[in-house]
């Protein structure tokens, strides 16, 4: 049993494993995680939550989620965009969703250094990994659905950034069970390349934060520009002492997205503002250690009224990462992930304007 994360001052290991235990209460028999309990599932929020579980130590109920996405997992490499009680609520599948299995996957693998896990679930991910990139399109960037007509549809900022994160835990799991997969580095090369000089590519909604962070946090930009783009909108998101905005042009901030903002700025060495976010948000936590969505500081209302699980999956691994508690800790710093083709000469570049 590995330590269980904590933050002094902040987040004790006890809050944490409580945190985890009010996420495994809402696992279905199937292993399903929704949102909340009687909720609904998606495959990249029960991933997350899978993460957390791990990193609090409940591996039993993190395996059976993965278990889950292992036997839901459709024919093609897809999982449903959303599932209640067993249920397809939306058959179509997004391509972010089906490759952050990788993640969870790697993730679990780096904490238990269990072989025989890692290669029960590399059919799973090469799976899913194979039908992302049916998705690319020759300039890079990759689609976050295929539309009605069977065509790529539009690629968004946000999906490819954390698809990058998950090709380079994919070409790490496919290096640790020793099945080499050339033609993913030359695609998780272009995609790096494209999330970091040709953003023109995608289609923009960069009124919410997730398309301010997520180039930084899935580590497609790194060095003096990862950290000019934090600093540029900065004051449009960050509400001192409340986490940040879910969204620019509303009252309304988020646990989610500022533990995800935490990892960003974790993964660039700024820890202060890392540990001040980190903070910031915990006006959010509940006596059973769940966390609320977030609040209307406006009118200080919670809103949506709900706690959802994978709020507090985001907060467990942000107190990781702050903490270096877990083997697992820094995965989305992504040192020691493989860079693809197209990332080796993008990181010299990094390197060279520093």
């Amino acid at each position: 049993m590995h330590d269980i994360p904590g933050v002094p001052g902040v987040f004790t290991p006890a809050q944490c494993r409580q945190t985890a235990e009010s996420i495994a209460a809402t696992q279905e028999s199937s292993g399903a995680i929704p949102w909340s309990v009687g909720g609904h599932t998606d495959p990249w929020d029960h991933i997350e939550n899978a993460m957390a579980l791990t990193a609090a130590g409940l591996l039993e109920p993190a395996r059976a989620a993965f278990e889950w996405s292992r036997t839901q997992q459709r024919p093609d490499g897809t999982w449903p965009i959303q599932v209640r009680n067993g249920v397809i609520e939306d058959a179509h599948s997004d391509s972010n969703f089906c490759a952050y299995i990788a993640t969870g996957v790697w993730h679990h693998v780096l904490v238990t250094e269990d072989r025989s896990f890692a290669e029960t679930m590399w059919p799973v991910v090469a799976k899913a990994i194979d039908f992302v990139l049916e998705l690319q399109f020759g300039t890079g960037e990759i689609a976050w659905a295929r539309g009605s007509s069977g065509d790529a549809d539009e690629a968004l900022l946000t999906g490819c950034a954390s698809i990058y994160h998950s090709i380079r835990c994919a070409l790490a799991l496919a290096d640790y069970v020793d099945d080499p997969q050339p033609e993913w580095e030359v695609a998780v090369g272009r995609l790096g390349h494209a999330i970091a000089h040709h953003p023109d590519g995608f289609v923009t909604k960069d009124r919410w934060s997730m398309e301010w962070y997520y180039p930084v946090l899935g580590g497609a930009l790194r060095g003096p520009r990862a950290r000019a783009r934090i600093d540029e909108r900065w004051d449009d998101f960050v509400v001192p002492g409340l986490g940040i905005r879910c969204v620019d042009d509303r009252p309304w901030v988020t646990g989610a997205e500022t533990c995800e903002l935490v990892l960003a700025l974790d993964a660039i060495g700024d820890k202060a503002r890392a540990h001040e976010q980190f903070a910031a948000m915990h006006h959010l936590r509940e006596d059973d250690g769940s966390y609320w969505t977030g609040l209307v500081y406006a009118d200080g209302k919670r809103w949506p009224v709900e706690r959802t699980t994978w709020t507090g999956a985001a907060v467990i691994l942000a107190a990781d990462a702050l903490s270096s508690t877990t083997p697992a800790s820094g995965i989305f710093r992504g040192l020691d992930l493989p860079k693809g083709l197209e990332g080796q000469y993008d990181c010299e570049c990094a390197t060279s304007d520093r």
